[in-house]
């Protein structure tokens, strides 16, 4: 039977910390669903001034990660309806979070992924800030 693992989040700017988590989650099984935020839903959790990459191009790059087999748009705040619709055996988050904490952590077992310090949609815009003015 094969085994499903799925991760989410904005994905707003692709980076190395997204790529070890999503290369991370392969390994853990067979096939990695990839649930992102859609636009509406980010500037909710992020700001007005975000995505920087909207949902059809931010779906795209993903999708052409060697790691990852689909890639759904979620519009609420959460992914937990999306989860259910999947029920994935195993749920990859960064180690930011805490497992308990972890939306969908009733439906699947969870493993978190150590962080790459530094590496963040938000440190990155910080610094680019930094370096234009």
């Amino acid at each position: 039977m094969e085994k499903i693992i799925f991760t989410n989040g904005c994905f707003d700017i692709v980076h190395i910390g997204h790529i070890n988590l999503l290369n991370f989650a392969k390994e853990r099984g067979d096939k990695l669903i990839v649930g992102i935020n859609s636009d509406s839903s980010i500037k909710r959790l992020k700001g007005e001034k975000r995505p920087i990459n909207n949902q059809t191009d931010r779906k795209y790059f993903l999708e052409n990660i060697k790691a990852v087999d689909e890639v759904h748009i979620f519009s609420e705040d959460t992914p937990y309806n999306l989860i259910k619709s999947i029920m994935p055996d195993i749920i990859v988050k960064g180690s930011d979070y805490n497992p308990s904490d972890v939306v969908g952590n009733d439906l699947a077992d969870v493993i978190c992924f150590p962080v790459l310090p530094g590496y963040s949609t938000t440190n990155i815009i910080e610094r680019s800030k930094e370096l234009i003015s």
